[in-house]
């Protein structure tokens, strides 16, 4: 007898809801409700007459046999979408959806000014954006690329730079040194009210410092911790206590004269901010004309 036909709709949702062991962001990915997505999977389980999911009321697994399935999709999904890129490479006109996982950071400091430039360039593009602090494989993801600081860039990735060196910034207000004085040393700022900012992750953010070799790092204490910095920043300006903040944001408030530095020896510059994206994988028209939109604004005085 010949097997069951299986169209290319059940067996996406299916590698979807597999790959990120859940129907509610498989969902998003694919732009269709839960039910539809769950819907289609029950067929295609029905259809092959295999269970391929374990779904608890907490979380969804692939079976042993929804495991196979899975490895061999996803090969073959990846060589379909390889093809397509390919296609999509000889478009004179960018078409299509470009997915960027970013973190918080990077979204403000490159994606925020471009965003709309593009979409405004590019009227038959969509652009989605995906902010997450920690490391993400945005092959599994479903990404066409990422934004991180090269140190945190996989080896296997094609990593193009959109910025230059950072540097951190110990900031604080006119008043506030007034009132307290200034740190001359990283040690020093055991004794002052600091501004620390928390990851998702829940970890705060380490305040790291480096000068002549010699590396100090220190546990700073504080009566204010935020997730963003543009709110540290605004925290700063208003005498809250000092901040540790990108140089490149904190610049237009340092020159206004609402914030100033200290321990500026103390903060060398680091390698910046790169998209990147699978090394394998052809660059889609979409994706080149986001670079070179990306260089461009990163080169304009």
């Amino acid at each position: 007898m010949a097997p069951p036909r299986m169209d290319f709709t059940r067996l996406s949702a299916f590698v979807a809801v597999a790959t990120h062991r859940n129907f509610r962001r498989a969902a998003v990915e694919l732009g269709v409700s839960p039910s539809a997505l769950s819907h289609a999977v029950r067929e295609l389980e029905e259809n092959l007459g295999v269970r391929l999911l374990h779904r608890t009321s907490r979380s969804v697994s692939p079976t042993e046999a929804g495991d196979r399935l899975l490895g061999r999709l996803s090969t073959s999904f990846r060589e379909i979408g390889d093809a397509l890129d390919e296609v999509n490479a000889f478009r004179d006109t960018p078409v299509g959806t470009l997915r960027i996982n970013s973190s918080h950071l990077a979204a403000e400091m490159v994606l925020t000014p471009i965003m709309g430039r593009f979409l405004r360039a590019h009227p038959q593009m969509q652009l989605e954006v995906v902010c997450e602090d920690g490391l993400v494989d945005v092959v599994a993801g479903g990404f066409d690329a990422g934004i991180r600081f090269g140190e945190s860039v996989q080896q296997d990735m094609i990593a193009v730079p959109i910025g230059p060196q950072q540097r951190w910034a110990i900031v604080g207000s006119p008043s506030y040194f007034a009132q307290r004085g200034r740190p001359k040393v990283p040690s020093d700022l055991k004794a002052h009210a600091c501004i620390r900012y928390r990851f998702q992750s829940g970890a705060l953010f380490p305040w790291e410092f480096e000068k002549a070799g010699k590396e100090q790092t220190v546990d700073v204490q504080g009566p204010l911790t935020l997730g963003s910095q543009t709110l540290m920043i605004h925290a700063a300006i208003d005498g809250v206590g000092l901040a540790s903040v990108f140089e490149a944001m904190a610049t237009p408030s340092l020159n206004e004269g609402r914030l100033e530095r200290v321990l500026d020896d103390w903060c060398p510059p680091y390698p910046g901010l790169y998209l990147y994206y699978p090394s394998r994988r052809q660059m889609s028209a979409g994706l080149r004309a986001f670079v070179e939109m990306a260089r461009g604004h990163v080169a304009a005085p």
